[in-house]
């Protein structure tokens, strides 16, 4: 297959293989191919060597150390095209198959309290414990990150969520029926999902990137103040209609029912989804409705189901890019941003604010 002419030069040992140009070929083929970082190395070292690099030079260009290289090679003039396996795949059934790996996934569904610990967080090393007992499988610390990062498990925060009260049918079949409304609404009809949105002068704390060794400040003004937008949603048209308050009351939702009427003059019915907050139901809204909302149909959401809110989306982007870790001074200055990045995240012909 190949034959070895050794010859001493100014850049170290030269090691020439002789290969066939079959193996020439495979070799490439399979350095495209492989997922195997190693095996992608080891390809690549022989196909430069092959060419007339020295060991050197081929462990340079590959990024590996030059002892690996000169082993890569030995090892390929030894034993030919089998040099390219891996040396453990002889050492028998892997500590961490598919099974393991499965279960490891069940254990990280629970928190240490299922299984009799205090901590109600994972640390690497309870995680291991907890393997140890249920599993028979002992990994190291560090061999369970490195299952983990192939598991493509990642540290983060929990969503705090409070339990739908109603029956699961009772609720399934209220989503259901206000899915079909979305879907099939009737010419001349608009269907819109409500909500409101705090604003606080006092930014929130959100992650993001850092140098090493350093934790980013956001300097907060202290005194807090808040402001409430009220929003109502077209997903078929990208539209957004929101109104503004110091407080959030009954008359800034009525401002925003006020603002739809005016917004949406062409449409016969305007039916809102939205969830059980207070002012939906008040006593004032009721009465309002009484008097000026012949075009304006309410279907409140099950209680705890924010994610069938397509609001909701929008407030997080919102957090996101305009109120977490942000440096405004005044609220006034933090309401400009957010209708700034309204604005630009809808067409400004799109966009209807009323200042309450």
């Amino acid at each position: 297959m190949q034959s070895r002419n050794d010859t001493k030069g100014q850049g170290g040992l030269t090691m020439t293989l002789r290969m066939r140009r079959r193996t020439r070929l495979w070799l490439r083929r399979l350095d495209r191919k492989t997922r195997d970082a190693e095996l992608r190395v080891r390809c690549r070292v022989l196909l430069k060597v092959a060419a007339g690099k020295t060991r050197n030079a081929a462990a340079r260009e590959v990024g590996c150390v030059p002892s690996t290289a000169v082993r890569i090679v030995a090892r390929f003039e030894a034993q030919g095209e089998a040099a390219l396996l891996d040396g453990r795949s002889e050492n028998g059934r892997p500590k961490v198959d598919d099974d393991v790996k499965a279960g490891i996934c069940q254990i990280l569904e629970q928190s240490p309290p299922n299984f009799g610990f205090p901590r109600p967080t994972w640390t690497l090393e309870l995680l291991a414990r907890v393997i140890q007992q249920g599993l028979q499988v002992e990994l190291s610390v560090g061999h369970l990150w490195k299952v983990l990062r192939r598991l493509r498990v990642h540290w983060g925060r929990p969503r705090p969520i409070v339990r739908c009260p109603w029956k699961a049918a009772h609720r399934a079949a209220r989503i259901a029926s206000l899915r079909r409304l979305a879907h099939t609404r009737r010419a001349g009809e608009v269907v819109l999902y409500v909500d409101e949105v705090d604003l606080h002068l006092n930014p929130k704390i959100g992650p993001d990137w850092m140098l090493p060794g350093t934790q980013r400040e956001v300097v907060t003004p202290g005194q807090n103040e808040k402001r409430h937008l009220a929003g109502a949603y077209d997903p078929t048209h990208q539209r957004l209609v929101y109104v503004t308050g110091d407080r959030k009351a009954t008359w800034l939702f009525l401002n925003l029912l006020r603002a739809l009427l005016d917004a949406y003059r062409w449409a016969r019915r305007i039916h809102l989804i939205l969830d059980n907050y207070v002012i939906h139901k008040s006593r004032l809204t009721q009465a309002w409705l009484g008097r000026h909302g012949a075009r304006l149909r309410l279907h409140f959401l099950p209680p705890y189901c924010p994610s069938e809110n397509k609001i909701e989306r929008l407030w997080l982007d919102l957090h996101a890019n305009v109120t977490r870790n942000h440096r405004c001074r005044t609220i006034d200055e933090l309401l400009r941003a957010v209708h700034g990045y309204l604005a630009r995240r809808f067409d400004l012909a799109q966009v209807i604010a009323y200042a309450a």
